[in-house]
């Protein structure tokens, strides 16, 4: 199976991963069963997928817990864990971001106790704070590669000059941002920085919360208590113009017998600017459907037609 390297790193790993934010994540789903989590992270592995992608802000460290509980019968030097920290949880219940050194530090001890493992693949910053420089949190995030604890350095939600800052020294090997085939802003500024400076790039959101996946219609609605209610890409005409987009892939997934979600992700993993695509899944299901698009190969002809359907 092809495989991708991790920035800079030793760090190698399979070209689609698992996003976990619907394992263990109650503070974002409403009704998720953990014995269904752990299922989700076990049929990942069992159907080739090999990087398992958390955070401690999913269930605040439950995501990582019911991960460690998952991957006991499976060889850890097979897997590839990347977590996310920085959220500090005061007395009151309150959460701020800390992303200074000695916090930082803390974070990847913690992470490798709920997730009972010995390093980490991949530590991200997951969010930046206001006052901490960032090649500073980075260069403490290094003295843990040193120490063997995490492998590899990455940021998240970082605007431009905070991924700039971030890496300073040179230092960052990987980062994760928002990016699909409808929010393409990454493209003008942060791929040629990342190409430049051999930074990988994960996308989060690489369905955009089900609209790349063909499940809607333009007759679909949705409640006001749902949350993409109130996003602009879910009503009205830019809402319809998604959709008839979206329905064009259809041939292309006849004719590699694959569901459009599937010939979505396959289009990323083609793209040489991305180095894994990180789906969530809520049931097991959908993640060996998800997998099946690391056997699609798309023509290059296939590739430049989504591309230029979605520029």
């Amino acid at each position: 199976m092809k495989t991708v390297k991790i920035g800079k790193s030793d760090v190698t790993t399979v070209p689609l991963g698992l996003g976990t934010n619907a394992v263990g994540g109650h503070n974002l789903f409403p009704n998720l069963s953990d014995q269904t989590g752990i299922e989700i992270v076990k049929t990942a592995l069992d159907s080739g997928i090999t990087l398992l992608d958390t955070a401690f802000a999913y269930g605040m460290g439950e995501s990582e817990k019911l991960i460690g509980e998952a991957i006991k019968d499976y060889d850890r030097s097979k897997i590839q864990i990347a977590t996310k920290g920085c959220q500090k949880v005061q007395s009151d219940g309150s959460v701020v971001i800390d992303d200074s050194p000695e916090y930082l530090k803390q974070c990847v001890e913690d992470s490798l106790k709920r997730l009972q493992t010995d390093y980490l693949d991949i530590f991200y910053i997951h969010f930046p704070d206001d006052h901490t420089p960032l090649n500073e949190s980075v260069a403490a995030l290094n003295e843990m590669k040193k120490a063997g604890k995490i492998r590899a350095i990455g940021v998240s939600n970082m605007s431009m000059d905070q991924l700039k800052q971030a890496n300073l020294d040179g230092l960052v090997d990987i980062d994760e941002e928002e990016y699909n085939l409808i929010d393409r802003s990454a493209e003008k500024e942060r791929f040629p920085y990342l190409k430049e400076h051999d930074i990988s790039f994960v996308p989060f959101f690489p369905l955009a919360s089900g609209l790349l996946t063909g499940k809607y219609s333009k007759e679909t609605k949705f409640p006001e208590d749902d949350i993409r209610h109130d996003n602009p890409d879910f009503k009205g005409k830019e809402f319809e113009k998604i959709v008839d987009k979206v329905d064009q892939l259809k041939p292309i997934a006849d004719k590699h017998d694959a569901t459009i979600a599937q010939i979505v992700l396959a289009w990323y993993i083609k793209n040489p600017d991305i180095t894994v695509v990180i789906p969530g899944a809520k049931k097991p299901e959908q993640v060996k459907s998800n997998a099946k698009a690391l056997d699609i190969n798309l023509t290059h002809a296939e590739y430049d037609q989504i591309n230029t359907l979605f520029k």
